[in-house]
């Protein structure tokens, strides 16, 4: 271990060399950097990107700072992007802090504060926005901070990052800041590739140390225990030894009501959790609950048991605060919201946390909470992946969700990335995550989610008709191509095709061995030996062909049996006579899997079995009939022997001969006949050696085989995105969207249209179906192409606003229909169909309905989350700008657009938490 001394030497010796902008970075600070944050600036300072892969809360965003710093000192603009607006709208605030509202903008779907300020913070997808028009706020632009970079993985927008990485000028230097991923140096690579040098620094090391937990009843134990200094920690034995015992005395609760869990491990309440948590000094702490209503509903527990976690002081503090940030909502909006019981439970330091709240309410929650007064928040997942909300203490209650079709257990990824909330850097010497012992729980299974800290960055980049158009537009479609060759997710795929193309190099030089060792004198034996290899095929193909004919006919065969026929299964471990007791016709059983009838029998031996097609190489035919009795018991041994009895003098001594026996009548086939002249003609078939030969040639087409396979493999990995570009296009030029090299007037309206159904709402603009709609329903059928029901509500058949507005949506509906016609004839399926399931409440606000008209009846008579609400709005907000944008000058489209943003753009859809 280093002294004191050596520590301060070697700190002497890292800034002896340093640039005068590090110099100055310094003093902002009230805290000497990290080891990984010098690293990164020193090598931003000298002209590198980098690449910082880190924990949460480890100080990451430092280098982003530096960034923005150097800019300033070089006088070059720095953008710092993010990937929500909630992040975008706390960093502009940040960094006003630091440098005032002068040096620094906001660009956001939201707001437009500032933009041309030399440090400007905006979502990731205004950036790229700016990058395909060519903005002139780009002029001088020296960095760009991607926070969250990692969010590239994410199936809906993680391609926007690839496309700003790719298509950002070369001077730019990137500054990509990612959670600990376990490809970091793949990653950083691949940066290298396409902006050039790139450092990659990689820390994973948290500053604030994890503990791990388990809440067993209400008793807190260590997960991981170890008896010596530096031996490795072992799963916490007492954790073993309960799991065992509730296993031996039962395992999970029996019935509904939890009879028979084991004394002591009954999972405890919400509010008992945030007392216990209380009493060890855990507080404040995030409580992960899967599901907005576990969320509300945990407050409201822990609000009826009297919990209070707050001093009269604070108590004051947080209505004083609440009060001033709720002051621009009307009463009655407030009062629709539910806002004096959600502020007696913040009062009492509770607060839920999720995406159905109101912007306000969630904001006013982070503040109360970053502020050390509220100290119990119950949230979902979605917090893990936002703001900047770090807790002494993180509790996950259970260790699967939903997943929108099915409950999943958690990752490891999930895990690091919810429990690295926990542990606030220059506040908690230590951090704790606790997971609720529940029914069935395995600390093993906890432990190896907690032992696994990394997880991969995976992309998932695709060209959509947007980019297309926009990249033909500028560089050309080989020049495009060329480009998006260039991402991560082609990248990736290359560096599999390399592990697959050294195996397929293996296995053609086999080949080649292979070949030499069956060289005949006498001819060409790969020829010889592919005859043989298409008589043996054929010889299969027809054997298969018999075995299906006889399967069919012994189908049909059980099919017509009736109960009390008798049968003889003729081989097999079944054999004998035995007595029908149901034909097994059942649609839910064998048969209805197209396995053909199961028939239940009684055997001679007086077993009770289940017979299958399978045993009967040979249509049965019943040999004799018995009535069984009305209230014959198949599993009585009286029964079953009674009825054998009768089977026995029914058939006497009657000779009933040997049974049938498959017989194959085939039918001389031509194919093999050509097929055994060639054979017995070629050279090679008199060769001594032949057989020998023959052998090598087995293994050479076992080898073949594979090596078709791997090159298939190859083939499909290699150029996918190109292919993919390829036929987009080729969609594009069917729609006039493009004209070979050239962008055509509607292709110009497409590249101004950046969401997830860019070409059908192209389509709709270009076709006119809008033209007649008033502003409101404008709104309300627009809405159709950004709304995406949840799961849980897509059997609700959605309320539409009557007249023009219900026949637009259906013709929009057949227009999606008609696009995905064209997409499937270009092997695509890329448009998904509109949803209807926000119109309703999109026409009433924009017709001027009051907050509780709209939440109450939001989605035809299902209430209306608030947050939902007005995230969906502020998404009908930006659509509804670009399509006023993209529209023709003098169509009423354009004007009507104007309309209905005016109108909805009010009350808490009008609020903006950046003043």
């Amino acid at each position: 271990m280093t002294t004191p001394a050596e520590r301060y030497a070697a700190f002497r010796e890292s800034i002896a060399d340093e640039g005068p902008a590090m110099s100055s970075f310094r003093e902002l600070y009230d805290f000497e950097l990290d080891e990984f944050q010098i690293d990164a600036c020193h090598a931003l300072e000298a002209g590198d990107g980098v690449l910082v892969a880190a924990p949460t809360g480890s100080g990451k965003t430092v280098v982003g700072e530096f960034a923005v710093h150097l800019g300033l000192e070089q006088g070059r603009k720095c953008f710092y992007t993010t990937p929500i607006k909630a992040l975008s709208n706390q960093k502009y605030n940040d960094l006003v802090k630091r440098y005032g509202t002068k040096k620094v903008g906001l660009l956001t779907g939201d707001n437009s504060v500032n933009g041309e300020a030399p440090i400007v913070v905006m979502t990731t997808e205004v950036l790229r926005n700016m990058l395909y028009a060519g903005s002139a706020t780009l002029a001088g632009l020296g960095f760009v901070v991607m926070d969250e970079v990692h969010y590239l993985a994410d199936r809906f927008r993680g391609a926007v990052w690839e496309e700003v990485i790719i298509h950002l000028p070369e001077s730019v230097r990137v500054v990509a800041l990612s959670a600990t991923v376990s490809n970091a140096e793949e990653f950083g690579e691949w940066l290298g590739e396409v902006r050039g040098d790139t450092t990659v620094i990689v820390d994973e090391h948290r500053p604030v140390p994890l503990w791990q937990h388990m809440l067993a009843g209400n008793r807190l134990h260590d997960l991981f225990v170890s008896e010596e200094e530096g031996e490795r920690p072992r799963v916490n034995p007492e954790l073993l030894r309960m799991a065992r015992e509730e296993g031996r005395l039962g395992g999970p609760p029996r019935g509904r009501r939890g009879y028979g869990r084991p004394r002591g491990l009954r999972a405890p309440s919400r509010a008992d959790v945030v007392e216990r948590l209380d009493a060890e000094g855990l507080l404040p702490a995030i409580t992960f609950i899967f599901s907005r209503a576990g969320c509300d509903a945990a407050v409201m527990q822990c609000l009826y048991s009297g919990l209070r976690l707050t001093t009269e002081r604070e108590r004051h503090e947080i209505r004083q605060i609440v009060d001033e940030r709720t002051a621009h909502l009307p009463d009655e909006d407030l009062a629709v919201l539910g806002f004096l019981e959600w502020r007696e439970c913040l009062e009492r330091g509770l607060a839920a946390h999720h995406a159905g709240m109101l912007p306000t309410f969630k904001e006013v929650v982070e503040e109360l909470f970053t502020e050390g007064l509220v100290k119990a928040v119950f949230a979902t997942e979605t917090l893990a992946l936002g703001i900047n909300m770090p807790a002494r203490s993180v509790v996950i209650e259970k260790l699967d969700k939903w997943n929108g079709e099915t409950h999943a257990d958690l990752t490891p990824g999930e895990y690091t990335q919810l429990t690295g909330r926990a542990g606030r850097r220059g506040i908690d010497v230590e951090g704790h995550a606790v997971v609720i012992w529940q029914p069935g729980s395995d600390p093993v299974s906890v432990a190896g989610l907690a032992s696994t800290r990394t997880y991969p960055l995976r992309s998932s980049f695709r060209p959509s008709y947007n980019m297309a158009v926009n990249l033909v537009g500028q560089v050309g479609r080989a020049r495009a191509r060329t480009l998006l060759e260039a991402s991560f997710a082609q990248f990736q795929a290359d560096r599999a095709v390399v592990g697959l193309a050294k195996q397929l190099r293996r296995t053609d030089e086999a080949l080649a061995g292979y070949q030499d060792a069956m060289t005949c004198h006498l001819g060409d034996f790969t020829e010889y030996a592919a005859l043989r290899r298409r008589l043996s095929d054929r010889e299969s193909d027809l054997a298969r062909q018999r075995t299906a004919t006889r399967r069919a006919h012994a189908v049909r065969s059980l099919e017509a049996l009736r109960p009390g026929d008798v049968i003889r299964v003729p081989a097999g471990r079944r054999a004998g006579l035995a007595v029908v007791l149901d034909p097994g016709l059942n649609p839910r059983g064998a048969a209805g899997r197209g396995e053909g009838p199961s028939p239940l029998v009684l055997t001679i031996s007086k077993q009770v079995k289940r017979l299958s097609a399978a045993d009967f190489p040979v249509p049965v035919e019943p040999v004799e009939r018995l009535r069984i009795p009305k209230n014959f018991n198949s599993r009585a041994p009286r029964d079953r022997a009674d009825l054998v009895a009768t089977m026995h003098a029914k058939l006497g001594d009657r000779d009933l001969g040997k049974p049938p026996r498959a017989r194959d009548h085939a039918v001389e086939d031509e194919e093999v006949t050509e097929l055994r002249r060639l054979i017995r003609q070629h050279p090679c078939h008199g060769c001594e050696e032949r057989e020998d030969h023959a052998r090598w040639a087995e293994r050479y087409y076992k080898q073949l085989r594979e090596s078709e396979g791997l090159r298939r493999r190859v083939e499909s990995r290699s150029h996918v995105i190109a292919r993919t570009f390829d036929r987009v296009c080729g969609v594009l030029d069917q729609l006039g969207y493009l004209d070979g090299e050239t962008v055509t007037v509607q292709g110009r309206r497409l590249a101004a249209l950046y969401t997830e159904l860019d070409l059908l709402t192209a389509e709709c603009l270009r076709s006119g179906l809008w033209d007649s709609l008033d502003p409101a329903e404008l709104a309300a059928c627009v809405s159709a192409l950004v709304f995406e029901s949840r799961q849980s509500d897509d059997a609700r058949r959605p309320k539409i606003p009557a007249g023009e507005a219900t026949d637009t949506l259906a013709a929009m509906v057949r227009l999606w229909g008609d696009l995905e016609a064209i997409e499937e004839t270009h092997g695509l399926s890329f448009t998904r169909e509109p949803d209807f399931g926000f119109a309703w409440a999109a026409f009433r606000w924009a017709r001027g309905h009051s907050l509780d008209a709209v939440l109450t009846d939001g989605a035809g008579g299902a209430e209306l989350a608030a947050g939902d609400f007005v995230r969906w709005m502020k998404q009908l907000l930006d659509l509804l700008g670009q399509i006023g944008d993209a529209a023709a000058p003098h169509s009423p489209v354009k004007k009507n657009a104007s309309k209905a943003m005016d109108a909805i753009r009010r009350g808490v859809v009008a609020y903006s938490s950046v003043t």
